[in-house]
């Protein structure tokens, strides 16, 4: 963050200084975390489901803090923010945060305050601001475009899923007057949440990946989810200020949008109609994607390290921001076949000793990225056993039983050896392989995560191969973790490839 004193941020946020003159300067980062603080810096107090930041200021500040924002006084120098009231447009931070008072929501409502005054101090000819949306792919997608424009000059991106009221503007206060790119992941679950997010670090470039059915609970279709994440188009300046969207070809909720926006529309995807798009797509045995990236300026070969075809639209957008940054076809496609993986339990492979790997994608689940990482499973099963292990889908609305249901037919039509299918919330998906021909134990309800450890201990042989995926809340990487540290099998491996034992390796999410 750019070094301001606690009297300027109070103005800025509407607050008011506690134990303090106000002429300390806040010179370090902003942390809502006490672990996390450092010298100089400014400890947000936030109140969560067991504890509240506020009990942790004093301890803040001995770690090197200079204060605490706060909604209430407390036991250390502190900016003090006003109340707010629902129904001033702060539903969502009323929401996100876990308190009766308001505190949290008046906290966060500060934090956008200042980072928005950050952003707009730092806006002009040396920083970009990058904003990324979809139904699916964004972590992925911000981590490949951070990598991309990372040889441009310093870059500025979350770390995983950082991409809500609070992890959006933490994110945007990371930046400082050494900064050149800002990528930030907006994330929806209602009308006019991503509009507020841009409102607080305004992009010149929006990246638009998808329109999919995740949270149709909360925009009520996958029409009212085009509108939500057609937001960042309209929030980016006309192109003859320098606004560029980027929007996926292929995806027509999301190419409809380009009559909503002022912004220069680039169109990526495997359409010829596109400016940067992807020909003669290939996957390997493991399920990595190489392909010509083609361009208006030339092409060039690509091989992405990243698992599963999905990724291709992803590097495509992505590269699609790097060819706009200055970066040259050739540049553009020697880093995206040099890319690692940077957000964990997303499509993230390990191999054991004996063979058996784990395609750990649980860190969320959709139907658009389940599809997605069942078809990488599938094609990274070839002469090896392979295993579907799923649990609920959520935010799905009253169309939760469809999709269950239709992913367990993909299982079966893309001949997935074993589905195991976690919890009652999900068990459509297991009615789905079953209605779709599978039988016997090919697909196996169990009731929690603890049962499909046990069945996979039991039956796991060397070479399996092993997706596990579900919703966050669902909290599967607990079963890849499992898996992981049991002991190897004593079965003679099949003729494959694997990787060494409990090595990482590149991956992404859908």
């Amino acid at each position: 963050m750019i070094v301001l004193s606690l009297a300027e941020i109070a103005a800025i946020v509407g607050g008011r200084l506690h134990r303090t003159d106000g002429t300390a300067e806040v010179t370090g980062s902003v942390e809502f975390d006490t672990r996390e603080v450092t010298p100089g810096g400014l400890f947000i107090a936030l109140p969560g489901a067991k504890v509240d930041g506020h009990d942790f200021a004093a301890r803040a500040v001995e770690s090197g803090a200079v204060a605490v924002l706060a909604a209430r006084e407390v036991d250390a120098p502190a900016v003090i923010v006003p109340p707010l009231e629902a129904g001033e447009g702060h539903e969502r931070a009323f929401a996100l945060v876990s308190d009766k008072d308001g505190a949290g929501a008046a906290v966060l409502a500060a934090l956008a305050k200042l980072a928005r005054h950050v952003i707009r101090k730092l806006a002009g000819d040396h920083l970009t601001v990058v904003g990324v949306t979809g139904s699916a792919g964004k972590t992925s997608t911000k981590d490949i475009i951070a990598q991309l424009l990372e040889p441009l000059g310093p870059t500025v991106a979350p770390p995983g899923s950082f991409n809500n009221e609070l992890g959006h503007p933490w994110t945007a206060l990371r930046a400082d007057d050494t900064t050149r790119q800002l990528v930030l992941e907006l994330s929806a679950r209602g009308p006019g949440h991503i509009a507020e997010l841009a409102a607080i670090a305004p992009p010149r470039i929006g990246v638009v990946l998808n329109v999919g059915t995740a949270h149709v609970g909360e925009f009520g279709s996958r029409e009212g989810i085009a509108k939500g994440k057609g937001e960042l188009v309209e929030a980016l300046p006309s192109a003859e200020d320098g606004g560029v969207a980027v929007l996926n070809l292929d995806d027509p909720y999301v190419a409809a949008m380009a009559s909503r926006t002022k912004a220069r529309v680039v169109f990526v995807g495997e359409s010829e109609s596109a400016q940067v798009r992807a020909a003669d797509i290939t996957l390997d045995g493991e399920a990595r994607a190489s392909f010509r990236l083609v361009t208006p300026d030339g092409e060039a070969p690509v091989k992405l390290p990243l698992y599963g075809e999905h990724q291709v639209g992803n590097a495509l957008s992505a590269a699609a921001v790097a060819l706009e940054m200055g970066s040259t076809v050739e540049e553009v496609a020697a880093r995206l076949s040099g890319l690692e993986r940077r957000s964990e339990r997303r499509m993230e492979v390990t191999t054991r000793a004996d063979g058996v790997t784990v395609l750990n994608d649980s860190f969320n689940a959709s139907p658009e990225s389940m599809r997605a990482a069942l078809k990488a499973l599938a094609s990274m099963s070839a002469n090896r056993r392979s295993w579907a292990v799923l649990g609920v889908m959520g935010d799905l609305g009253e169309n939760s039983v469809e999709a269950h249901d239709g992913i367990g037919r993909l299982v079966v039509r893309l001949n997935i050896d074993k589905l195991v299918v976690i919890g009652q919330a999900a068990a459509a998906t297991h009615q789905g392989a079953q209605h779709e021909g599978s039988w016997g134990e090919e697909s196996v309800l169990v009731p929690d995560v603890e049962a499909a450890i046990a069945l996979l201990h039991d039956q796991l042989r060397a070479g399996d191969v092993v997706l596990v995926k579900a919703s966050k809340a669902a909290a599967l990487w607990r079963v890849a973790d499992a898996v992981l540290a049991a002991p190897v099998t004593d079965a003679e491996s099949p003729e494959v490839a694997p990787s060494p034992s409990h090595e990482r390796s590149n991956g992404g999410d859908a």
